[in-house]
């Protein structure tokens, strides 16, 4: 029995029960450690037909014969690091190569997946190392260059995610934006186009996160046509910001889909054509308008908007509101209980607060693509945190 073990299990007899709370961690470590390496023995034991020091049977037994142990070697799992060593086994006819630890592992899945959000969080670089040794303890095989070659690796899984097929995704409603970064040497911010969409059943995920220029109508349509030819099929709705070229590129591609503008980058837009002192009343006029119970009053709630502004002499208010209105009210032909999600890119936006968070308290990136591998995985780990749409039984009929 190992001593510490001993220790414990001593100290809990005599009713120290203190003592076993205080080192209830490193105990269950312990067992973890123990229970692994018994794995890493069973999984030889089944590969050769045979037990340690057991004699092979001479007609029917496997080939191959065990040759100890590899190096010590330390692996991070989410209640700390153990220590293990891979049996090594010869005389077979294909490398032995272990399921329950493959070569090369050094972390266990769950605490590859604690980096991204930590990082998420605003956990920085620079201090990913001394954050994950007090959760994992002082033997975690994790440092600043650990933390580079994960990086490395998640630019090869969004490079494979970018090929990903798309058939049988059955879109109905996208929601696009983008977010910009500095990087390089390059003296405008890149811009980084986000697809995310609402799938029939309602669930929500993250379609595209691609790097173009000054979300153009040419940008736009290469992604549009990227998903196109990866199977998706065409979107019945698509939600987005005035600015974008988002809307020359559906004409492009997706001819048939129907355009939602953001409510709230058209209000931000209204209220710049206001007076300060006069913008929280705009404001609630404005606000207000999305919400009314059909089109009919959202066309009265404008009117009354536009009469203020005469009043107060925002002319330049009053004609903006006008500008695309039919775009801007496309969303009342949808389901009742999909208008909350419809009137606006908060989909998009809500993930890109956090995002733009790392990205603005960060250092400027060195590369667009860096950046564009990073913000993708934030927005994975996001996306686990997306809400289905409400009434998804209505999707069907959408």
């Amino acid at each position: 029995m190992h001593e510490d073990t001993g220790e414990l299990l001593r100290s809990s007899k005599e009713g120290s029960s203190p003592v076993v709370w205080e080192s209830l961690e490193g105990y269950a470590r312990l067992k973890i450690q123990e229970f692994l390496q018994a794995l890493l023995e069973e999984e030889v034991t089944d590969l050769l037909g045979r037990a340690k020091s057991q004699r092979r049977d001479p007609v029917d037994a496997p080939e191959g014969y065990r040759n100890g142990h590899g190096k010590p070697r330390q692996l991070a799992t989410s209640i700390g690091t153990v220590t293990v060593q891979r049996p090594r086994v010869r005389g077979v006819e294909e490398r032995f190569v272990s399921r329950v630890l493959p070569l090369f592992k050094r972390r266990t899945k769950e605490v590859g997946e604690l980096l991204p959000r930590l990082y998420l969080h605003g956990l920085s670089q620079g201090d990913f190392e001394g954050a994950m040794r007090g959760l994992l303890g002082e033997a975690a095989p994790l440092s600043a260059s650990s933390i580079a070659r994960l990086k490395e690796k998640w630019q090869a899984e969004y490079a494979a995610w970018k090929e990903r097929s798309l058939s049988g995704t059955e879109v109905v409603y996208l929601w696009v934006d983008g977010i910009y970064v500095k990087a390089g040497l390059e003296s405008e911010k890149a811009a980084l186009l986000v697809v995310i969409g609402a799938l029939r059943d309602g669930t929500k995920v993250v379609l595209a996160v691609e790097s173009g220029y000054r979300e153009s109508v040419e940008s736009w349509s290469a992604i549009l046509r990227g998903l196109k030819a990866r199977g998706m099929n065409g979107p019945s709705l698509v939600v987005g910001d005035g600015h974008l070229g988002i809307w020359g590129a559906l004409s492009n591609v997706f001819p048939s889909a129907k355009e939602q503008r953001c409510w709230n980058h058209r209000i931000v837009n209204l209220l710049d054509k206001v007076s300060k002192k006069e913008q929280p009343t705009a404001a609630s006029l404005l606000k207000a308008i999305p919400y009314a119970e059909t089109r009919e009053e959202a066309e009265a709630r404008k009117r009354q908007f536009q009469s203020w502004c005469k009043s107060k002499g925002f002319e330049a208010a009053a004609l903006l509101i006008e500008k695309d209105w039919e775009r801007m009210t496309t969303f009342y032909s949808f389901p009742k209980e999909h208008w909350k999600h419809l009137r606006t890119t908060n989909v998009v936006e809500s993930p890109f607060a956090s995002v733009r968070l790392r990205t603005t308290a960060a250092k400027r990136f060195k590369k667009v693509g860096n950046a564009t591998a990073m913000i993708w995985k934030l927005l994975l780990v996001a996306e686990q945190t997306f809400r289905k749409l409400d009434a998804p039984h209505l999707l069907e009929g959408v």
